[in-house]
């Protein structure tokens, strides 16, 4: 006997799960406000999502990493410019809606979060991270072989560097979100990029 079909896209729950996780956080998100987010009931949760909250946690992950970086690659390929275009995405969180701001980086929060508790799922954070950094790498290499970077440092730390910036300015965005100031950092920081 075959069990209940599934009558929902699992990509559709899993959306509205980084909603509750990014909101929330990991260990603060409630198995009622991740169902009813979801609208979906317990049995079809755990039917769909075996490994339960982490799953669904590490699902969220994926989705969220995936559809950033699908539309950070489409924006840069059709940007005539894509050093100008990663400067322009940093600056741009500045004057992100207070909301966002108080919401830090998605991958970034799983990593501080869950450093000590959850060493797998740290891992797939970090992971997926590394993808963001390795698409701004090769924006850099790409740049400095076309002599449109005069910064020769190596392409992987310049991908790092703007991984750490990522994550900093996310950091200090919620505790000083001013924008004159982010600003300032900003550009003194993308100096890099010249």
């Amino acid at each position: 006997m075959a069990g209940r079909p599934k009558i929902f896209e699992e990509k559709d729950v899993v959306e509205k799960a980084v909603g509750v996780f990014w909101s929330k956080g990991y260990e603060a998100a409630s198995a009622d406000e991740l169902l009813a987010a979801m609208g979906i009931g317990k049995g079809s949760f755990y039917l769909a999502f075996k490994g339960g909250k982490k799953e669904l946690y590490e699902k969220s992950l994926q989705f969220f990493s995936e559809t950033y970086d699908r539309q950070l690659l489409r924006d840069l390929a059709n940007s005539d410019d894509q050093i100008k275009f990663i400067k322009d995405f940093f600056m741009s969180l500045a004057d992100a809606p207070e909301a966002k701001i108080m919401k830090g980086c998605y991958l970034g929060n799983a990593l501080v979060q869950l450093s000590e508790i959850d060493h797998d799922t740290k891992a797939i954070a970090a992971t997926l991270l590394a993808k963001t950094e390795a698409i701004f790498t090769a924006v850099i290499r790409k740049a400095q072989q076309e002599k449109k970077l005069k910064n020769s440092t190596r392409a992987e730390v310049l991908g790092k560097y703007l991984i750490n910036l990522w994550n900093g300015v996310n950091v200090t965005r919620r505790s000083h979100p001013d924008y004159e100031v982010l600003k300032e950092m900003l550009e003194m920081s993308l100096e890099v990029l010249k």
